[in-house]
């Protein structure tokens, strides 16, 4: 069986309280914020099921929660640990994983975000087969990134690098100009990380994005009924 020349791998945490969507306690407990990222895990692994020219990957922490993943994503995905100290060394092994797996174009999101429009994965790809374009980024709202894609290793992007914070983006764009590397930026996401984060997403639920987050949307509205969230009418 041939491999793809493309691999979509979305990095992952296990929904456990107390160590996820962390910036949203309070007003949410850690239960309820693990299950708040539980939906939007699950909108994402299904979402990403309709991406027709990319093999999926589910890259995973920890190690030890690997069939809490396997049942979340089912047999539409491949599974890799995630490796390393830091959110770099991770994204880096990643890409590692996905080369060596035969891949050419290799990118790699987030789970903190929205479902992504298939438009702007498929748009990745299609500039990853360009001869000029090395690396692909997604900028995010916030000042870093929500995606990274690359055909051939960087791996001055993710050592030494300090993360979450509002110049990720930026230190790397710099780093890639001091490279000679050349890079596109697709359209900007948002992350939610904030109650006006979530905010933002409920205000979209009569949008084309509703389509990709059933599940996420129906808690928002679960916890602002219980009075857990002012998300407003």
């Amino acid at each position: 069986m041939l491999t793809r020349a493309n691999a979509l791998a979305i990095m992952a945490k296990a929904p456990v309280p107390g160590t996820v969507k962390t910036r949203l306690v309070p007003p949410l407990t850690s239960e309820q914020a693990a299950e708040l990222y539980r939906a939007l895990l699950l909108d994402h692994l299904a979402h990403l099921k309709n991406l027709e020219n990319a093999a999926l990957y589910l890259a995973y922490a920890p190690d030890e929660e690997a069939t809490i993943f396997r049942e979340l994503g089912g047999g539409a995905y491949h599974y890799i640990a995630q490796k390393g100290e830091d959110l770099g060394e991770r994204m880096k092994n990643v890409f590692a994983d996905l080369w060596r797996f035969g891949h050419r174009n290799a990118v790699v999101i987030g789970s903190d975000l929205p479902a992504l429009p298939l438009q702007i994965l498929n748009d990745a790809f299609t500039r990853l087969s360009r001869r000029k374009t090395q690396v692909v980024l997604g900028p995010s709202e916030d000042g870093g990134y929500y995606l990274i894609g690359m055909k051939q290793p960087v791996p001055e992007l993710f050592d030494n690098m300090t993360w979450s914070h509002e110049r990720v983006l930026a230190e790397t764009t710099d780093r890639l100009n001091a490279l000679g590397r050349s890079y596109d930026l697709l359209p900007s996401w948002f992350d939610l990380d904030r109650v006006e984060d979530l905010r933002r997403l409920q205000g979209l639920r009569n949008s084309a994005l509703a389509h990709s987050s059933p599940r996420t949307l129906a808690y928002l509205e679960q916890l602002n009924r219980l009075g857990c969230l002012d998300l407003g009418s």
